[in-house]
């Protein structure tokens, strides 16, 4: 993530209709310092990102990253929700629609889940009222399922899994839904039942 360019300040400035001496009185600096952010000449210090996001109205992430950010959830809704996994530090985040997310100064795009294949076969089967599903997948530290979740109108359960643990788990039931998987090189897979 880079830090707030002068730009940014200036078309968030204008868009608000404020001018450098209206916005500098509203977070306590003069039209000079606004000015010399603007121009590239100097950075807003660390302390005043937050009250300058709101002078602008808008986010921290959006103030930093200079992007329009629009959420376009009027409410959460588990058919569109989206996984993000942290590719340094396989973080894992689960939200009711598409947000904006970001773990160890990486900016994490939703994950898209493919079909699963011949490299990654899953075989889900109904034992005593739960859910066993079982990967036909390597579990090396090269190359293994990261993570498994059960997707419902009622929930989601996530489990984690680890290299050379066996490839496989177990949700208690509760009702019809999708199974996620993570592949740790070939990312989300997804399977109905």
């Amino acid at each position: 993530m880079s830090y707030i360019s002068g730009k940014t300040i200036k078309e968030l400035r204008e868009r608000k209709k404020l001018t450098q001496k209206q916005l500098g009185e509203i977070i306590a600096v003069s039209d000079k310092t606004v000015s010399k952010w603007e121009t590239e000449r100097g950075l807003p210090d660390i302390m005043l990102i937050e009250p300058l996001a709101k002078a602008l109205g808008v986010s921290v992430a959006e103030l930093l990253s200079g992007e329009s950010i629009t959420n376009k959830n009027r409410a959460g809704n588990i058919a569109r929700a989206k996984f993000y996994v942290c590719p340094v530090c396989g973080n894992i985040i689960f939200s009711l629609g598409e947000g904006a997310f970001s773990c160890c100064g990486i900016n994490l795009p939703p994950l898209s889940a493919e079909k699963p294949d011949e490299n990654h076969p899953v075989e889900i089967s109904r034992p005593e009222g739960d859910i066993f599903i079982r990967f036909g997948h390597p579990m090396t530290k090269e190359h293994y399922i990261s993570f498994a979740a059960y997707v419902n109108y009622s929930g989601i359960t996530i489990k984690k899994l680890y290299p050379e643990q066996e490839p496989e788990v177990r949700f208690p039931f509760c009702g019809k839904g999708k199974i996620f998987f993570c592949c740790s090189r070939e990312g989300l897979f997804e399977a109905v039942f």
